[in-house]
């Protein structure tokens, strides 16, 4: 599968809300997630731009566990790459497994998502522990031959929510290790 993404910095998460209202998308869940990002022993995941993480996600109703990787980005403008991602019951054992292999655990990144249905897009408001708000616009793709005209309407998509600038393709991981230096 192939994921586009494009994720920007936005001003306010209630600006956004009334924004999205406007539009008549539907807020399907609110979720927080706990990622646990890990390294190769053979590459380094930041040079390549690949991640491997290990997500928990907790709602009202559901606790879910999953393991995800992530492919290097495959242009400049967006966050397009594929995922690959499995439901798993044990995160420690999962966890064991990768630092076995030699693999080393780098940060947790924990945030609240509010997710929203438009249309073919997933919608999210993400409240990432320790950054100001953003958002994030995807569509998922079988493959990568349609990519430019997904990314387009994404772009199209912010515009119409007021957003032309702040644009990030920097992961959350990333953004929060260089506040770290």
């Amino acid at each position: 599968m192939i994921e586009v993404e494009v994720k920007a910095k936005i001003k306010s998460f209630d600006e956004m809300r009334k924004m999205l209202d406007e539009i008549n998308a539907v807020k399907v869940k609110t979720e927080h997630q706990e990622d646990r990002y890990f390294n190769s022993p053979v590459c380094d995941f930041a040079q390549t731009d690949e991640a491997l993480r290990i997500r928990e996600t907790k709602t009202d109703e559901k606790h879910n566990l999953f393991i995800t990787y992530k492919g290097p980005k495959i242009d400049a403008k967006s966050k397009t790459r594929e995922e690959v991602e499995m439901e798993i019951e044990d995160a420690d054992k999962a966890s064991k497994i990768f630092e076995n292999l030699g693999f080393k655990e780098v940060r947790t990144v924990v945030k609240d998502r509010e997710y929203y249905k438009y249309e073919n897009y997933e919608i999210s408001l993400d409240n990432v522990h320790g950054l100001d708000p953003y958002m994030e616009i995807e569509i998922s793709l079988e493959d990568n031959s349609d990519y430019s005209k997904a990314q387009e309407s994404i772009f199209k998509l912010f515009e119409k929510l007021g957003i032309t600038d702040g644009f990030e393709r920097t992961s959350y991981l990333e953004l929060l290790e260089e506040l770290d230096n």
